[in-house]
């Protein structure tokens, strides 16, 4: 094998679907627009300080997390592999390949449980449209848990594994690149009409002062931990999306401004975001909680007293399905390229087998949100919760670690393969090999309560 030929990509890129400039950039966008930042990161922001922490996360977003999206994209760009061969392909190194190995066995294991929580919003999606989703004296916390502990949530894991493996069957340019061309324009205007519902609520200013008001004095070692986690997992790194879509970009297209463009627009749905939760939140006297509490209980609860309230409700899980269904696709599609690759599979043969193998491996996980397994918590976690706890906390700050790793040591042309020279290419060194890994760790060791702040 040519490995001076195969770096740059040139003997590659005829053998592959690419995506357009325009495709690559919302499908990215698309794969880091993610439930995280609708029902965590306002919550997260509020607490810590408001603008204040949206200040911190902006400045971690630049000095970690853009850096490593950069990375990501550079490798699968040159290596025009899938996310475990680009490393391989760029070295020859078969360690390498070893270790890249664990980008598919972690976007695996998040979308078997990831297309459990896409399976919920699609079916809220349903009822808040249809009406059925609201009613006097419901009693919202109730109402979900009664669901989550049937077996509908399989039926809505297998439609959400249907809808993202038929779009990548269909290929990059023709399912890929379309479905996102179609769908983040959309979720953008969804946005702004659910703010400005938000913000005409009166009461409006209490959740708008809650979220956006600096306090310094909240910021601590604490809030620059949470704030640099988020902006690492909220660009969809550490689990091969990056690289995977990087394989699919032109060589004329410029990763610099992709990554400012992909960052921009993570920011972007991050502050509507909050924009949209807060004034709802406040406006009718509930907790502004994070997670499934938010998403399924207190804004259910708030859509139930609004003027046309289903149809918000409806706008609301809508946002929600379109950027679970947008991240879906991205993280099978790491798996998928990889069994074609690695076993010569057709791209419809590869959607199918590995859709169905994560729909089967995700169910036990859909069963152990109040279900048929969930009285069974080995070391106090249900299922779903070891698995999302051993991917979000172990598996993707490990792989965020292995690329800053490989772009910063191990390859040795990773500045040219990036478009980089002189004084960017020094800082993005500096932050690849110095600032990132330090980062990423402590975040690790943060998370697992090996230290405290």
């Amino acid at each position: 094998m040519n490995h001076q030929t195969s770096q740059n990509g040139a003997d590659q890129p005829s053998k592959k679907e690419l995506f357009t400039s325009s495709g690559f950039i919302l499908a990215a966008i698309g794969s880091s627009v993610g439930l995280g930042n609708m029902w965590k990161f306002p919550y997260i922001t509020g607490q810590h300080g408001g603008a204040a922490f949206f200040l911190l996360f902006i400045v971690c977003l630049l000095i970690t997390g853009l850096p490593v999206l950069l990375a990501e994209m550079t490798i699968g760009r040159s290596g025009r592999r899938n996310a475990a061969g680009s490393l391989y392909q760029l070295t020859g190194n078969r360690f390498w390949g070893m270790v890249g190995l664990l980008f598919i066995l972690t976007a695996f294991l998040i979308m078997s449980y990831y297309a459990v929580v896409a399976g919920w919003t699609l079916h809220y999606t349903v009822e808040s449209f249809t009406g059925l989703m609201f009613g006097e004296g419901t009693d919202y916390k109730e109402k979900f848990l009664d669901f989550a502990s049937g077996y509908l949530p399989i039926f809505w894991q297998a439609v959400t594994m249907l809808i993202a493996g038929w779009v990548i069957a269909r290929g990059v340019s023709g399912g890929i690149e379309k479905f996102n061309k179609i769908l983040i324009p959309s979720f953008f205007v969804i946005l702004v009409v659910l703010m400005w519902r938000s913000l005409t609520l009166s009461g409006a200013g209490q959740g708008v002062e809650f979220f956006l008001r600096p306090d310094f004095s909240k910021l601590d070692a604490e809030s620059a931990l949470i704030a640099l986690g988020h902006a690492f997992f909220s660009l969809s790194l550490g689990m091969g999306c990056m690289v995977t879509y990087g394989s699919y970009v032109n060589q004329k297209q410029s990763l610099g401004s992709a990554t400012w463009a992909i960052g921009f627009g993570d920011m972007l749905y991050a502050f509507i975001a909050g924009l949209v939760i807060f004034p709802t939140v406040f406006s009718f006297g509930l907790e502004p909680g994070e997670g499934v509490g938010l998403a399924f209980m207190a804004l259910p609860a708030a859509f139930s007293q609004m003027p046309l309230g289903f149809l918000f409700g409806g706008l609301f899980f809508l946002l929600l399905s379109i950027a679970a269904l947008t991240s879906a696709v991205s993280i099978l599609e790491v798996p998928v390229a990889y069994a074609m690759e690695r076993w010569k599979w057709s791209r419809k043969k590869a959607a199918v087998i590995v859709s169905g193998a994560c729909f089967v491996v995700g169910v036990p996980s859909a069963l152990s949100v109040g279900g048929v397994l969930g009285s069974w918590q080995p070391g106090g976690k249900t299922i779903f919760d070891w698995v999302d706890f051993s991917t979000a906390y172990i598996l993707m700050p490990f792989c965020g670690l292995i690329v800053t790793l490989f772009a910063g040591y191990a390859w040795k042309r990773a500045g040219e393969a990036a478009g980089l020279t002189g004084f960017r290419y020094r800082v993005w060194m500096f932050l690849l090999r110095v600032v990132a890994p330090a980062m990423i760790v402590l975040v690790f060791l943060y998370f697992m309560g090996v230290i405290s702040v």
